[in-house]
């Protein structure tokens, strides 16, 4: 892992992963891989939940945009950083933390020819990361504090490539390359929003019932560490267990019975993810702030001594054991 800035002639600071691999995944390849080890079926995608209300006995009853009414026993919110579940839940919508964020995946058809190192580079105005995926396809990013100005460019891929492309002007070939091959349909953005980490860990409800939160839709946190899709396959195996544990126990006689048992495994999964979503939310809030800070001191500091710290503390984050099934 590589991380430099524009405002220092220090050279590069740089993290050894020490016998740990950093794996970049294009997010499609990813939800097909997972999509084939369930029957077909069992996911229905692009079906946005609506409404949920309470159907008979302690069934939840789902109310997608399509007009289909789901019946479910147990409701685990994975609907994202906007989520309905979550909502329902009473938790707050996620703050906006003062950025936006492109990201894009280049496309070299003869191979790029990158180490397959992550780097970052710290501006002026933004900040820029890549990481290969594979030999042709190098996943990146751009994040900045959008003024008035750029209201609407959002939504317009041409903008953004231009914009990103020339703020980094005066960047190495290498960096330019990579914003060059990637093509419009590739290009996507967004503003950062994050939870508030106090609301996770003292108030907020990750369960309530026979309903939970998991990923996006329990800790959206700004993207400085990477962990995003990480800590939501953590959830998936927690959670997992936990309810396994509930409902594999011999004895259930009735269905007041076994809501009891998916409460409380839905409880104990809560318990089991509240620290690492505040932990995570709040250090990636945290080195976001350091990065893009401008002021002289923070600058003066980053630059001079945090570099390193922050390259090593990324590492360390990921290191995380959630156990087995």
């Amino acid at each position: 892992m590589v991380i430099a800035s524009t405002f220092s002639d220090k050279p590069p600071s740089k993290a050894p992963f020490k016998g740990l691999e950093v794996r970049c995944l294009q997010r499609r390849l990813l939800l097909e891989t997972l999509a084939k080890e369930v029957p077909n079926g069992t996911i229905r995608f692009s079906s946005k939940v609506v409404s949920i209300d309470e159907s008979e006995g302690h069934f939840k009853r789902l109310h997608l945009a399509d007009g289909t009414i789901l019946k479910t026993k147990v409701l685990i919110g994975c609907d994202g950083v906007n989520s309905v579940v979550a909502k329902w839940l009473g938790l707050q919508k996620p703050a906006f933390a003062g950025r936006s964020a492109v990201r894009g995946n280049a496309h070299f058809k003869s191979g790029h020819g990158f180490e397959p190192k992550f780097k970052q580079l710290v501006g002026k105005v933004g900040r820029l990361g890549f990481l290969p995926c594979d030999d042709e396809n190098v996943f990146w990013f751009f994040t900045w504090i959008p003024a008035t100005t750029e209201e609407g460019m959002e939504e317009n891929p041409i903008k953004l490539k231009q914009f990103v492309a020339n703020e980094l002007k005066d960047a190495s070939d290498e960096m330019k390359s990579i914003i060059e091959n990637t093509s419009l349909e590739c290009i996507i953005s967004s503003p950062l929003r994050y939870r508030k980490p106090l609301e996770l860990l003292l108030w907020g409800n990750i369960s309530k019932g026979n309903v939970c939160v998991a990923g996006d839709a329990l800790h959206p946190m700004t993207p400085d560490l990477g962990q995003g899709a990480c800590s939501a396959m953590e959830d998936g195996v927690i959670l997992a267990r936990c309810l396994g544990e509930a409902l594999l126990k011999p004895g259930v006689e009735d269905d007041d019975e076994e809501y009891k048992r998916i409460e409380m495994g839905l409880k104990k999964y809560g318990r089991e993810r509240r620290w690492r979503s505040f932990d995570l939310v709040t250090t990636a809030f945290m080195v976001g702030f350091v990065l893009r800070n401008d002021g002289k001191m923070i600058r003066y500091l980053r630059d001079k001594f945090l570099l390193g710290f922050i390259a090593g503390l990324l590492l360390r984050k990921a290191g995380f054991d959630c156990g087995k099934l």
